[in-house]
Formats: C-alpha cells, structure tokens, sequence
C-alpha cells in the first residue's frame, strides 16, 4: 500500500515541502532513495528500535521509501518521525486518514521520545504558505514555531502521542502564542549600561552617532583603554527590534537550532568570535551551507576584537556582506543567500605591543612597526567602517569620580528619535531604513551641502588625501549628526565632526 506524508528541508533560510512516499509490497528489503544523507540512511536503525518499544514494528515486507523532489539533496535526522508515521500508515498498523493535512518532524531517540530539530520556524512559515491544516514537531521546537499564527502547531514529547492522535483520536495540546505579546514580554533591557563607563564622553558620543545611523565603527586605543567595555554596551543604545526584525533574526538563529526557549528573539544579536575563526564560519557556507557569523549577527552588532590579529583572507571575504548587507554561497548544485544587515564594530591596538609611540610606555614600538602592524589592515577594508576614533585611557580622576555617566536609557531615546527622522525619510525606499545603508545616488538626494560645507569638506579631502568612498562615509556621518540635533539640511558644524571620525585616512595620525 502507498502513503504519503510530509516534511521540509531548509536552504538558506527558505523552507521547502518534502513528500515522503512510501509503498510497501510482497517481498523483503528496505530502500530509502531520494538522495537522503547517511543521517537519514541510519534512521531505519532508530525507527525500528523506537517502534518496538512502543508496541508497533517494522513489518518484514519490501519497503521502498522516496523523499520527493529527488533530485534535492536531503540531510540531518529531522525525517524520523516523518518516515516511522509512513511506514505506520502504509503498513495498516494505525488508522491515519488524516495524515496527509500535517507537516511532521521530529527526530526520534531508541525509546520513542523527541529530540529538537533545527529550522522549526521557516518551516512553520512554508506550512502556513502552503495551506496545511498543522505542523506536529518535537516540543523543545514549539514556542519556536508557534510564533507563526494561522497554522495549528502541536508539540509533542513521544511518538506514542502521534500514534495516538491518528489513531485513537486522542487530542494533542496546540501551543497558541500572542507574537506581539511574547515580543514586548521579551525586550528587557541588556545587563551592560553605559553609566558604568567613567570619563571617554568623545568616544560615547560617537558611538551613539554610530547607534543613530547604523554605521560601522573602529575603535584604536592601547590596551585597558575600555575598547571592549564600550563596544559590549553599543547594543544597550540601539532602537528595540521591530516584530519584523525579531522574525527575521529569529529565522536565521532557528536554522542553526539557536533558538532559546523564549521563542522569539527580541534582543539584537551580539556576535564576538575569536580571531582565530576561518573564513567559512565567518561568512557562512560548508558542504551543506550554514549561516555564518555575520548572518547570526544580522539586525545586530558584529563585534572583531583585535582586528589586525585577524587571517587577512578572513576580513576580506567581509567587503562585499559589508556593501551588499547580504552574502551569497554558491554550490555547483545550487545557491544560498543569507542576509547580513549588521553593525560592524572592531577594535584594535595601534601597534604590536599595544602602546602609542609614548616614552612612558613598558614597551614600544617603532613608527615602522606600527605602521606595519596597521597595514595588516587594508585600505577597502577600512573605507567601509565609517567611523575610526582614538581611544586614549581614563586618567585615575576620572576613575575615582562617584558621579555616574549617562545612562544607555537616555542615549537610547535620543538614538531611537533619530532612527525615526530616518525611518520616515526612507519610508518609500524598500531595502534603505537608516543612513548608513545609502547608496551614492540617495546621498546626493539627501546631503545637499551648501557651499561653505563644500569648501570645507574639499579641503579636508585633498588635504587628508581621502578616497571617494571616504567621501560618502562623511556625508553619511554627517547626515546622522544633523538627525541627532533635528537638524533638517547638513551645515559646516556637521561636515567638521564627522571629518574628524576618519583618524586613519590621515597621515602621519600616529605622531
């Protein structure tokens, strides 16, 4: 007898519907095609162990199983479920009239029980989409998947659960969650603050310009100047999340099988892999494509601690994410595309033994040396991080001050009334909702300058020898300062403040 149930695969971060066929005939063998991957060629070994232990088995008849579309490589132990309630089905040991109405997932343990899957929520996504009528998953996946409404989503602890719903009618518990509710319940506010942060005002008010519009920042100091303490709190600055931005993030987290419990994600992501990290972990991609990094770090902060100890090759497959907000892995098979929307924030020593070109220091080092160590950084690299400041240490004053510094909740609401002026300005823009994501063509729309403004930044660039790119970085930065002050045209005052956030393009900034 032939049944037919169903399940999915994920690529990228899209789902796709898998048809599980299975015939069972006279004769004996059993045969699983559809290019499954050893993880699935091993289930029958599970399966056989999981049904026997609950009163059911596999008969000894020739068993042919196709997971369609066969032309469409399937991996991971996710199937199990799907392909025991096949062979349950189609061997007339259960009654499952129903079976075709649901998506089923589930990995199963030699008892019976569930354990997670990855992708619960693209998948929900495609089961709404196609019009099935639920989505039965392990129960660890739930909240994960309830987040999708219009589709009835049942977790379930066994398969003995399953067997009985189709087969005794005995009904499963819906998880039903409010999305919106479950997402203001969830945006608490992050552990770091910047009240904790003594002295370094310059460096605070640039890293909420960078909050503001949304740009990459690098941070040069010596070490135990605060260049990691302040880069954890940049998070504690920017908007909340939009649902939209939860979903999204939560997506990319659930393809990986990140998700906490919560469900939705309503913290924007921080990200600090070490520097020893390879290209592929970072941008994405392996035999079977994952989401790197910078796809984890999506509509979040990207944080590169001691950039320049980083594999050259590894910061340069970073320029076209950075550009593009988006990455593309391609296979001789097929292609993936994984957005990469993130802050980028890096830190770094000026020189190998940390220190300025300072007499004072424990140890120095030589301006060749140091300009050696920078060069391990290169120039394209550094033209997409928009802005470069010097942070110097905290003098012990400053330390030893009672007075705390200004809390992330005040610079928050002044960072989230500037993302507004944005959100409105680019409302008919599809892919642009704040400065830093302007193309050359927007800028000229949107940072008219008058002539004085021009004269100055003319100046500044010949002076400072600046690329073109330089160029629209400062206008960028600029146009989030004048958002900052409500300001609607960008004046002279503006231009001069962002011009000093370029450090590195100017020459001789070491001396």
């Amino acid at each position: 007898m032939l049944r037919k149930v169903f399940g999915s695969a994920v690529f990228g971060v899209e789902a796709t519907t898998i048809t599980v066929e299975v015939n069972i005939d006279s004769g004996i063998g059993y045969h699983l095609v559809g290019l499954p991957d050893n993880a699935i060629k091993e289930s029958n070994f599970r399966i056989a162990a999981a049904l026997q232990n609950n009163g059911y088995k596999i008969p000894g008849k020739k068993i042919i199983i196709n997971m369609s579309p066969a032309d469409l490589r399937k991996e991971g132990s996710a199937y199990d479920l799907t392909l025991a309630m096949g062979i349950l089905a189609a061997s007339k040991q259960i009654a499952a009239d129903n079976l075709e109405d649901f998506l089923i997932m589930g990995e199963l343990s030699l008892d019976g029980s569930l354990q997670p899957i990855k992708g619960a929520l693209p998948i929900a996504i495609k089961a709404r989409e196609e019009g099935y009528k639920g989505f039965i998953l392990p129960i660890q996946n739930v909240k994960e998947a309830a987040i999708v409404d219009g589709l009835e989503v049942y977790g379930v602890e066994n398969i003995k659960q399953v067997i009985n719903y189709f087969d005794k009618g005995e009904a499963l518990e819906q998880t039903i969650i409010d999305t919106r509710k479950e997402f203001e319940k969830n945006l608490d506010f992050p552990e770091f603050d910047f009240s904790d942060v003594k002295g370094q005002e310059s460096i605070k008010r640039c890293m909420e310009i960078a909050a503001a519009g949304g740009h990459n920042i690098i941070l040069i100091g010596p070490p135990g100047a605060g260049k990691t303490m302040l880069a954890k709190r940049l998070p504690s600055i920017l908007p909340p999340m939009t649902l939209h931005e939860a979903l999204e993030t939560t997506k990319i987290h659930s393809v990986v099988g990140r998700v906490k419990d919560s469900g939705l994600m309503a913290q924007r992501p921080f990200r600090s892999p070490h520097h020893t990290i390879s290209d592929v972990a970072l941008v994405g991609g392996g035999a079977y494509p994952q989401p790197g990094e910078i796809s984890l770090s999506h509509n979040g902060v990207l944080f590169l601690d001691e950039l320049p100890e980083f594999k050259r090759g590894v910061l340069e497959v970073m320029r076209q994410p950075l550009e593009d907000r988006e990455v593309t892995i391609s296979r001789a098979r097929f292609t993936v595309t994984y957005p990469s929307s993130f802050m980028l924030v890096a830190s770094m020593n000026p020189s190998p033994s940390g220190y300025f070109n300072d007499p004072d220091a424990p140890v120095t080092s030589s301006p060749a040396e140091m300009q050696r160590y920078l060069s391990k950084i290169s120039g394209p690299l550094l033209d997409r991080i928009d802005i470069h400041i010097e942070v110097t240490p905290v003098p012990f004053e400053k330390l030893s001050e009672e007075r705390k510094g200004e809390s992330s909740v005040d610079i928050r609401k002044r960072v989230t009334t500037a993302r507004q002026i944005q959100t409105k300005r680019f409302a008919e823009l599809e892919n642009v909702h704040y400065n830093a994501q302007m193309s050359t063509k927007q800028i000229r729309v949107y940072c008219k300058l008058e002539d004085a403004s021009k004269q100055l930044l003319k100046t500044a660039m010949e002076r400072l020898n600046l690329s073109a790119r330089a160029y629209d970085r400062i206008l960028k930065v600029s146009r989030t300062i004048a958002d900052l002050e409500g300001s609607v045209d960008v004046k002279g005052n503006h231009i001069s403040e962002a011009i000093q956030y370029r450090s590195l393009d100017r020459d001789g900034w070491l001396g």
